[in-house]
């Protein structure tokens, strides 16, 4: 197959190392400098570069904020038959632009990055496929990660941004909550030292991918949550109240030790939090 990746960033490069040995690969980046780490692919510098390649699938790779904006710019230098494909780590307005575009199309989504993940050993690593996506998109990507050995899953636009708002936000959110709060320590204890090495794991990532997790449709709500959680710890310390104390540690660790559910009972379960139907 034709592929065309637009964004020379860690992801654009890592697809275009991933694919280019079992299809024809082209990369598309403004940034001359970008395009200077790519290899063993065909590097494109113009839109009339673009038309002449005339890919089958165009992967855009570029930050959340631009996706769309690629998209529009870069349609008219397509075939109609050529398959639309995003890795946004958040959906929102992605549907909607879809269904108006006239080209057939697939959302994905893997769940791994290059700062906390090995992109060479991906084997306990997860990805998401939008039901909603074309069947010849969907195939492709199914194939493409089961190659990868990747757990695949499939969600629909608002189940993936309901599940990362619950997955990433929150996790996010507390670590930079940390790293705001954190003093350097000449004498560290291990806790604190996993949690340093996550916040500057964390804090090396592009700041537009961190961007495009927190301002996610569903993210402020998951902050309430932790802003309650917080409020209601907080009260606790102050009091000294030790029965209340180890009775919510009690309830916590039944959380953590709760049988895991699957990708549709948690969308569910989440959707009910931020309806207000259970706390």
């Amino acid at each position: 197959m034709k592929i065309l990746i637009v964004g020379a960033g860690k992801m654009g490069i890592w697809l275009s190392d991933a694919l280019c040995l079992q299809h024809e690969v082209a990369i598309f980046d403004r940034n001359l400098e970008k395009l200077k780490y790519v290899f063993n692919t065909e590097r494109l510098i113009s839109l009339a570069q673009i038309h002449e390649f005339n890919p089958e699938l165009l992967i855009n790779a570029v930050d959340l904020k631009n996706t769309i904006q690629a998209f529009k710019e870069l349609t008219p230098y397509l075939s109609k038959q050529c398959i639309l494909a995003d890795i946004a780590s958040v959906k929102n307005g992605l549907r909607n632009y879809y269904l108006e575009s006239g080209f057939r199309f697939v959302s994905t989504h893997p769940m791994f990055g290059p700062t906390f993940a090995s992109l060479r050993d991906l084997k306990n690593q997860h990805a998401i496929i939008i039901k909603e996506s074309e069947d010849v998109g969907k195939k492709f990507f199914h194939s493409f990660y089961e190659s990868l050995n990747l757990s695949i899953h499939e969600y629909s636009f608002v189940g993936h941004d309901q599940t990362i708002a619950y997955s990433l936000a929150i996790p996010f959110s507390s670590t930079i909550v940390f790293a705001a709060c954190m003093r350097k320590q000449d004498a560290p204890g291990t806790t604190f030292k996993n949690h340093l090495k996550i916040a500057e794991g964390l804090l090396s990532e592009d700041v537009f991918l961190i961007s495009e997790i927190l301002f996610g449709p569903h993210s402020a709500f998951q902050l309430e949550r932790i802003k309650d959680q917080l409020s209601h710890l907080l009260e606790i310390i102050k009091n000294k109240d030790t029965k209340k104390l180890h009775q919510y540690l009690n309830d916590i660790k039944r959380n953590l030790n709760s049988p895991s559910i699957s990708s549709e009972e948690l969308i569910e379960a989440a959707m009910k939090i931020e309806s207000g139907l259970i706390s």
